[in-house]
């Protein structure tokens, strides 16, 4: 018990030699990580940035040889602050564990890394750290889609702009079946619909209160169809098309999430805020809207 107990608190490179098997892997770390970011559940943690520490240790296939000193041939330390940099960019995150899981999985997305620890650290919610330690290995992480070809591949989702006209049409079933057929993860997004709304003369409520109305008509459109899943995290959108399933947007929490997020208030906006986001295969888009220039991935007018 003694062991067990210093083994949970040190550091995750003598965790991962307490759990190595008998062919231990080679390891590469990250010690002592500081960064400050916005991060955390409660109002009070919201608007300032706190410290947060990051420790990481990552088991790895042995380098092939010779190694002939090639930085290339190796997974490079300047992956792990990049994991970090990159999900800490993407989207303000209410959980230490959510991060962790995500840095953790974008790790193991190296073909070196085999197993990550990953341990987290608050510095700044009193005198002394609060923090989450995990370990997933590449048997665990949702990975990318294995092709024919034994490769992984990334996986383009289709994202779907529906106005409320097309959403009340009789051959909505159809044209889900036909998206489906695809082979394709599809998105669908939505509009406002066509109901009266509080106007609140103030431009960051009126977002919510917009926002909101949109997720009714997200939440109808699941009502109509059992396909048409709501999902309003990043995390199950990301588990979605992995799966390539079909999936309406409610965009609320992303939206109001992200560090970077989209200038657009239209819904076309949005959706193209999104299918950027995702990496889209393209941008379809039902109705009589104008389409947005300058995309970073193909749109069309259905």
């Amino acid at each position: 018990m003694t062991t067990d107990i210093r083994l949970a608190f040190a550091h995750p490179e003598e965790r991962s030699l307490a759990s190595a098997s008998a062919d231990p892997r080679d390891r590469i770390s990250l010690r002592d990580h500081m960064v400050e970011v916005d991060i955390g559940a409660f109002q009070k943690e919201r608007g300032h940035t706190q410290r947060i520490l990051f420790n990481i240790v990552v088991e790895v296939r042995p380098a092939p040889q010779p190694l002939n000193d090639d930085v290339d041939r190796i997974l490079s330390y300047d992956r792990l602050t990049e994991a970090i940099a990159s999900e800490l960019a993407a989207e303000r995150l209410n959980l230490l564990e959510t991060l962790a899981e995500r840095v953790a999985e974008r790790i193991l997305a190296e073909p070196q890394a085999m197993r990550a620890f990953v341990r987290i650290e608050k510095l700044d919610v009193g005198p002394y750290k609060l923090g989450v330690e995990i370990v997933r290995s590449r048997a665990e992480a949702a990975l990318k889609v294995v092709g024919q070809d034994g490769l992984e591949a990334a996986v383009h989702p289709l994202v779907i702009f529906l106005d409320n006209a097309t959403l009340a049409s009789a051959d909505l079933s159809a044209k889900l079946d036909a998206w489906s057929a695809t082979g394709l993860p599809v998105i669908l997004t939505l509009g406002l619909p066509d109901l009266p709304r509080p106007q609140t003369g103030h431009k960051p409520t009126q977002r919510r209160v917009d926002l909101l109305a949109i997720e009714q008509n997200a939440w109808g459109l699941a009502a109509r169809d059992p396909r048409c899943v709501v999902m309003q995290t990043r995390t199950e959108i990301d588990w979605a098309v992995k799966r390539r399933q079909m999936m309406v947007w409610a965009p609320s929490k992303m939206v109001l999430d992200a560090t970077d997020g989209p200038q657009a208030r239209d819904a076309v906006g949005l959706a193209l805020w999104l299918a950027e986001t995702m990496a889209a295969d393209r941008l379809i888009v039902h109705g009589p809207v104008t389409l947005p220039a300058g995309s970073r991935v193909p749109v069309e007018q259905a």
